[in-house]
C-alpha cells in the first residue's frame, strides 16, 4: 500500500495518508476515471469501509479527494449516520484531516493560499471552487484540449461530456446562464467547467 501511495500522492503526504487508512480501517480502491466525481465512499454490507479515488487524478487532487472521502467516514463513525453527508460535521472533520497537509511541504507555494481560503469554508466538492480548480489543473499529466466555459464568448455553442450542445449566456454572481439546445432549458455552469468549443 505505501508504494502504491507513493505513485499518488506528493511525497511528504504518504506517510501521514498510510497511517490514515491504517487507523479508519478503510479499503481504497484506485479506480479509472469517472466523469461525475473524483472519488466516494461507502459502508459495505459487511460493514467495512470502502474508499474509491480516480486513478487519473494529479497528486495534489488525489490527496484532496483522499482526505475528503476519509472525512465522510471519520465525521460517519463520531456523528452517527443521520448527518448530511456535506454538512456542518464533515466540514469540522474534513478541515481537521487537512490541516497537516496544508504546508509547503506538500502543496506548491502559488496553490497553498488558494487551498487555505478553500478549507476555510470547504465545499462538497473542489471543482466548485473555480480558481483552486484551474491553480491544480496545470499539474495534470495530460492537459485537456477542451476549453473553460469562462474562456468563451457570450453566445458560444458547446458540448459538454454527456454530448450535450448548449449555448452560454449571461453570469450571474458566480455561474453562467447556458440554454440547452435541445430543450430550450436553461442551465447554471460553473465557470471552470471544461467543454468542447463548437462555434464561437
Amino acid at each position: 500500500m505505501h508504494q502504491t501511495l507513493a505513485k499518488y500522492l506528493p511525497e511528504s503526504a504518504v506517510i501521514p495518508c498510510f497511517e490514515l487508512i491504517k487507523v479508519t480501517h478503510v479499503h481504497l480502491k484506485i479506480v479509472n476515471e469517472r466523469v461525475t466525481r473524483h472519488g466516494d465512499y461507502r459502508r459495505r454490507k459487511d460493514g467495512h469501509h470502502q474508499i474509491t479515488v480516480n486513478a487519473s487524478l494529479n497528486k495534489y487532487r488525489f490527496l484532496i479527494t483522499l482526505i475528503h472521502e476519509i472525512a465522510h467516514l471519520v465525521a460517519f463513525e463520531k456523528y452517527g449516520r443521520s448527518i448530511k453527508p456535506h454538512g456542518v460535521e464533515w466540514k469540522k472533520t474534513f478541515q481537521h484531516l487537512m490541516l497537516p497537509f496544508i504546508r509547503p511541504e506538500v502543496f506548491p507555494a502559488q496553490v497553498l493560499p488558494l487551498i487555505a481560503r478553500h478549507f476555510k469554508n470547504p465545499k462538497a466538492s473542489s471543482s466548485t471552487d473555480a480558481h483552486l480548480s484551474i491553480a491544480l489543473k496545470q499539474y495534470d499529466e495530460q492537459q485537456s484540449d477542451k476549453n473553460y466555459v469562462y474562456e468563451l464568448p457570450i453566445g458560444s455553442v458547446f458540448r459538454i461530456y454527456n454530448g450535450k450542445i448548449f449555448k452560454k449566456g449571461n453570469k450571474r454572481t458566480k455561474r453562467y446562464e447556458c440554454i440547452e439546445m435541445a430543450s430550450g432549458r436553461m442551465f447554471l455552469f460553473q465557470p471552470n467547467a471544461e467543454v468542447e468549443l463548437i462555434k464561437s
